[in-house]
């Protein structure tokens, strides 16, 4: 059996990247492909543990401290259920990546991406997405967005400034490996833009 493709989705708070990968999931199983929504962090029993730690605003983390429970959540997601589903066929959708933790915890936090990018190489080694999906949103919108729904974990608390740091680390990330992204902007219709991910993942599974 073919390996599957493995699809992430990356954006700021509020960009919309969580309801549209759900979305997206459930119009190819509609059309008869094997996908599969999964995120991080989070998606495993160990994740949860984690994802409890890191996003509770109560709980104080050294920044070098909230790196490293990222990457351990990764390895355990990925050797637990991502390479299992591709393994078996599947397009595996993921709700945040390696790039969230190059955006979050470097461009936003100010940590080394020299150590984030060599963490990333010795504890991943070659795996990477096939295709990474951006959502890219002003920051200012963003936060308003989630505002209306009264989210509020440890990132929605940060200032304007961190947010908007995490805003451009991305659009960096994209910019150096063009061939693996597709920008979307977040601001169009939210149908324009679903319909906009689904026309080109259906031709990267077509390829």
């Amino acid at each position: 059996m073919d390996r599957g493709i493995f699809i992430t989705f990356e954006g700021i708070e509020g960009s919309g990247k969580t309801t549209q990968a759900k979305l997206i999931t459930e119009r190819l199983k509609n059309e008869g492909f094997k996908a599969i929504y999964t995120y991080e962090p989070g998606d495993t029993k160990v994740g949860s543990l984690i994802r409890n730690i890191l996003l509770d605003p109560s709980v104080q983390i050294n920044s070098t401290c909230e790196l490293l429970l990222y990457f351990a959540d990764r390895v355990q997601h990925i050797e637990e259920k991502i390479k299992s589903y591709l393994m078996d066929g599947f397009t595996v959708i993921c709700d945040r990546f390696t790039d969230s933790t190059v955006a979050y915890q470097g461009y936003g936090r100010g940590l080394s991406l020299q150590l984030i990018l060599k963490l990333n190489e010795t504890l991943l080694g070659s795996f990477k997405p096939d295709l990474t999906v951006l959502l890219d949103l002003p920051a200012a919108e963003g936060l308003k967005r989630n505002e209306k729904i009264n989210k509020k974990d440890r990132f929605e608390l940060e200032n304007l400034a961190f947010h908007e740091r995490v805003r451009q680390g991305y659009l960096e990330i994209a910019k150096f490996d063009p061939k693996r992204f597709i920008v979307v902007d977040a601001t169009k219709d939210f149908d324009e833009i679903n319909e906009e991910i689904y026309r080109h993942i259906l031709w990267v599974l077509k390829k």
